[in-house]
């Protein structure tokens, strides 16, 4: 995987910083920088790229009409010293809003979302189906911010996620990972037809429930509690009367 990406920034410390940064990520592939909106916005009508990193404060043609001018935006990271910005980028269905000055950490996670965003656009649609779900035929990752690094977590090796106060605890089969996440952060990530939040603190994947009981799922040996606010939701997904459904157990 490749994210091919751009730079545009009129401060060139601004732009070595990131760049810098780029390459510290192998899925991301910079590809071009800019120190200008006008020469970016010619060179995206030429080439395709899958991501901007984005100052949204520049002379000529600032970075949020550079976004309205194109038809088909890609993804956006909007750079700027000035939060009174921030609402203008969001109103753009930004990706992610970073301060300057842009610590590591803080882009590590604004990568993050652009990694999961751009495996759900790429994405091969089956054909339209009105009985089955959407199963993609492909694995799906997430990336996990550990140790000042981006690990890859194949989502078909989770057996369950679970709140931690700040942290977030990620369990598969081989290793449980953790990081300062809030849960609700993850579950943003995950792909929404194998994934079910069946409490405030815990996430599970559907294939790999083997059992289903009003109050808890059983994944493996392990009782997953369900959170009274999320009955109604697991009654429907694990209804006893369907045949895909686990098996109800007392």
């Amino acid at each position: 995987m490749a994210i091919r990406t751009f730079i545009i920034d009129d401060e060139p410390r601004a732009v070595e910083v990131i760049k810098k940064y780029v390459q510290q990520v192998p899925e991301i592939e910079l590809v071009g920088t800019f120190n200008s909106g006008i020469p970016a916005f010619q060179e995206l009508q030429r080439n395709k790229v899958d991501l901007l990193f984005l100052d949204i404060n520049m002379p000529g043609l600032s970075g949020t009409d550079l976004i309205r001018s194109l038809q088909h935006p890609p993804l956006v990271i909007f750079t700027t010293a000035y939060m009174e910005y921030a609402i203008d980028g969001f109103d753009l269905n930004a990706v992610d809003y970073l301060l300057k000055p842009i610590p590591f950490e803080r882009f590590l996670r604004a990568i993050e979302k652009v990694i999961n965003q751009y495996k759900l656009r790429t994405m091969t649609l089956p054909e339209s189906n009105p009985v089955k779900p959407f199963v993609p035929d492909r694995p799906f990752y997430i990336y996990m911010r550990i140790d000042r690094q981006l690990i890859k977590v194949d989502t078909e090796e989770i057996l369950w996620i679970e709140s931690d106060k700040d942290y977030i605890k990620v369990v598969t089969g081989k290793q449980t990972y953790m990081t300062k996440q809030k849960i609700s952060a993850m579950e943003n990530l995950l792909p929404i037809w194998a994934f079910l939040r069946v409490h405030r603190s815990f996430i599970v994947p559907l294939n790999k429930v083997k059992g289903y009981n009003p109050n808890y799922v059983l994944i493996d040996s392990r009782k997953i509690p369900i959170g009274k606010n999320y009955k109604q939701i697991c009654i429907e997904k694990f209804n006893p009367g369907n045949q895909s459904s686990p098996v109800f157990i007392d």
